[in-house]
């Protein structure tokens, strides 16, 4: 594995801070995401993670601090502008058009989210739509099974074609087999199409087994980084977010193994 050091920094946040009134969502947030990763982001409900999301894809503006994207700074930008730049990403609550098809819901992608030609932007469609293993790509969104229907979103997100990929909770809400396919699919983003992925997950087994970092984000700080071994044993981590069973489950596991 390439040293971080070594890697090109694609993304960078330096003292990112955003309110609500007189809530602190975010506060003094530093992070890097280096070409190439796989950057896990966790922490409890509320703690600021689709805030941090929304700041880096121009939802939100900070009240202060820089977002920084190959060196350009993004915190005046338009989400399609920021799109155009190479950042796409998924939500957590799904967003696809129910009344349309799967294709074309992915043609989206390419059409606004890329400017592609529409014939190139279908010819893509029907090409990520294979990549994410869905087959009916003529059935229409409301009709499809929530694993499925992300996987649309994923499509279309990767007919962008970004440089970096946010992912925010795709495990939420599948079974154990769905869990286990949503996974090996995210590294197979890394591998196969050389996609950077920054990921929000509540499902631990998923985003520790995948991510190469981890960044713990609590009351919209950074409270930790490291390794998901690191971060699984870190004491702030515990008490914050993961809870002394997570350790006795890693243990187990590690002993079943």
């Amino acid at each position: 594995m390439i040293k971080l050091e070594t890697r090109e920094c694609l993304l960078e946040g330096i003292n990112v801070t955003k309110y609500f009134g007189g809530l602190a969502a975010v506060k003094d947030f530093n992070l890097k995401i280096h070409k190439g990763e796989i950057v896990g982001l966790i922490g409890p409900n509320g703690a600021g993670k689709t805030t941090l999301f929304n700041l880096i894809t121009g939802i939100y503006r900070p009240n202060a601090g820089k977002i920084l994207f190959l060196g350009k700074d993004l915190t005046k930008l338009s989400p399609y502008q920021i799109c155009h730049l190479g950042i796409a990403r998924t939500f957590q609550l799904i967003r696809t058009f129910n009344e349309m098809t799967a294709i074309e819901n992915a043609i989206v992608g390419g059409l606004f989210g890329n400017r592609k030609p529409y014939e190139v932007a279908k010819k893509d469609a029907v090409k990520y739509l294979e990549f994410v293993g869905l087959q009916d790509k003529d059935a229409y969104v409301r009709k499809l099974t929530p694993f499925d229907k992300k996987r649309v979103e994923l499509a279309s997100a990767l007919n962008a074609e970004p440089t970096l990929l946010l992912i925010d909770e795709f495990c939420a809400g599948l079974t154990e087999s769905e869990v286990k396919n949503a996974t090996s699919l995210i590294n197979k983003i890394r591998q196969r199409l050389g996609i950077t992925v920054f990921w929000i997950e509540h499902v631990m087994k998923a985003i520790m087994n995948v991510s190469e970092r981890i960044i713990v984000i609590h009351y919209g700080e950074k409270i930790a980084e490291g390794t998901p071994k690191e971060i699984a044993h870190n004491k702030d981590v515990i008490s914050a977010y993961l809870g002394a069973d997570y350790i006795t489950e890693d243990v187990n596991s590690a002993k079943n193994k």
